[in-house]
């Protein structure tokens, strides 16, 4: 995690963001953290790409994003917003899993060429436990919206 005396510079590139998430090709659905507010928000980019795996098979000849690909993208910028504002102490042990969703909206359809903004702010950390409202944005418009929570536990 983060040392909170370290500074956050913008954009947070895919090199830090993979020194901070366990996710790794092609499950890392996240490139870039473009603003970020410590304890409470985050702004990230997920640029989705026709080569994308997930593609070859939903759907054949009119691929979409997995809804649930997208709520794992807003998940792993949740993870994200902890990582960066360093509210943890370092332990390479422990790790944020998803826990549970709520109220989660596809409003859009999200394929190839879109670039997914995923917007998280932090509603509440107590007890290794994160509550988070999140939405995906594609131009201007919401494909999805939800409510997060993330447990931290031992790996």
């Amino acid at each position: 995690m983060n040392d909170p005396a370290t500074p956050v510079n913008l954009p947070v590139d895919a090199e830090r963001i993979a020194a901070i998430l366990p996710h790794r090709y092609p499950f890392l659905l996240v490139d870039r953290v473009i603003d970020f507010t410590p304890g409470k928000n985050i702004v990230a980019i997920k640029n989705v790409t026709l080569n994308e795996p997930f593609f070859q098979g939903h759907f054949p000849g009119h691929p979409v994003m997995p809804g649930v690909l997208i709520v794992e993208a807003l998940a792993q910028a949740s993870g994200l917003l902890i990582g960066l504002s360093g509210t943890h102490a370092n332990k390479d042990d422990r790790i944020f899993y998803l826990a549970k969703v709520d109220n989660a909206r596809f409003l859009k359809p999200v394929v190839p060429g879109d670039q997914l903004r995923l917007e998280v702010q932090l509603k509440r950390l107590l007890r290794g436990m994160g509550l988070f409202t999140a939405r995906a944005v594609v131009d201007g418009k919401d494909a999805a919206t939800c409510e997060l929570m993330c447990a931290e536990t031992t790996r």
